[in-house]
């Protein structure tokens, strides 16, 4: 309810104006129902639809796309802020890009009040969204604007297995908190994803949002992600099975499999990637980064991150995720998830 008029009103302020709005309620107490209902009012583009009975937010999301009639599909979330020049900027990059399948953008992070405390950097072009999708999602949900023909041809939905390459017994359903990482992980293997490399909106971080309200869980489930989607693109591709769980940084989070030496399972990836994917400049980057995290002792980190910085330049959260690891005993493992298994969905301990 705070946030909702902002929200709502950052869509109706937007230069590009051929858009129609579905505001999607599940059951809400707090006024908010009957604040989108008075939007809707007094601008005809604006649709509100209850649906209390959704089992969770895949099923009302999958809810409000079936709704659509539309070319693109955009995400727009209820304390979030989209700048005004959003829309116009993700049209010019499907226009400027046939066959682009889906595109997001960078956030200006905010708090409670609107105030800047900080920026969400992503990999930019669909080689690099690809590359990186197999460790952390590299796409910002709230930013995304979609080929509505191609996901309804895909038959795509949220917490879906579009990829169909694995037995039903192993096929990953997600209902809740890294849903989106799912859909974007699978629709960056069928066709090019990219982000902007700008800011598409004011991204609010407060302690009520899933992603702070629930990171363990999160982190759990974005694991089991990051396995579905290697397991998949290897078999699709007919290549050997590598498991990304050692490589991946999840939120800044580091896993920690109790080895130090991980070289022997960064070979293997690397193989599988460069035999699926083709050798070129933003998947050795990507590759770099996580050779860094192959080897847990500090010095030996610490100099193959020198190494990388030097060469690449590191993103922020590249940095934070060796800093995690590296200041773990002091900070009694706080973004270390130890986990004690070593295949497809792995429980966290700690």
């Amino acid at each position: 309810m705070p946030f909702l008029s902002e929200a709502i009103d950052s869509i109706r302020n937007q230069g590009f104006r051929d858009w129609r709005l579905l505001v999607l309620d599940h059951g809400s107490t707090d006024r908010s129902l009957a604040l989108a209902q008075r939007y809707a009012e007094i601008d005809s583009r604006i649709e509100v639809h209850s649906h209390p009975e959704a089992q969770d937010v895949t099923a009302l999301r999958n809810i409000g796309m079936a709704k659509c009639d539309c070319r693109y599909l955009m995400l727009q979330d209820a304390d979030d802020v989209s700048l005004p020049d959003r829309m116009a900027h993700s049209m010019l990059a499907f226009d400027q890009r046939p066959g682009l399948l889906l595109v997001g953008g960078e956030a200006v992070l905010i708090d409670l009040q609107g105030a800047r405390i900080g920026y969400m950097h992503l990999p930019h072009t669909p080689d690099a969204v690809l590359a990186a999708s197999f460790f952390y999602n590299p796409i910002a949900h709230p930013t995304i604007a979609a080929d509505f023909g191609f996901l309804q041809r895909l038959g795509a939905a949220y917490g879906k297995d579009l990829l169909n390459p694995v037995q039903t017994a192993e096929s990953l359903g997600i209902k809740s908190l890294a849903e989106d990482y799912v859909l974007f992980g699978q629709l960056a293997q069928l066709g090019p994803c990219a982000n902007l490399a700008r800011p598409l909106i004011h991204y609010r971080r407060h302690p009520k949002s899933v992603s702070i309200a629930n990171p363990k869980t999160q982190v759990e489930l974005s694991l089991k992600v990051s396995r579905f989607l290697a397991k998949s693109f290897c078999r699709r591709q007919g290549l050997a099975e590598f498991d990304p769980g050692s490589f991946c940084n999840h939120a800044d989070y580091v896993f920690d499999f109790h080895q130090s030496n991980y070289d022997g399972e960064f070979s293997r990836m690397a193989q599988a990637l460069r035999a699926g994917l083709g050798i070129s400049p933003v998947l050795e980057r990507e590759l770099a980064f996580r050779k860094v995290l192959s080897r847990r002792g500090s010095v030996e980190m610490v100099s193959r991150f020198i190494a990388f910085e030097l060469r690449y330049t590191a993103m922020p959260t590249e940095r934070r995720t060796v800093r995690n690891w590296l200041l773990r005993n002091i900070r009694r493992g706080k973004y270390v998830c130890r986990v004690n298994e070593t295949i497809m969905g792995a429980r966290l301990v700690a």
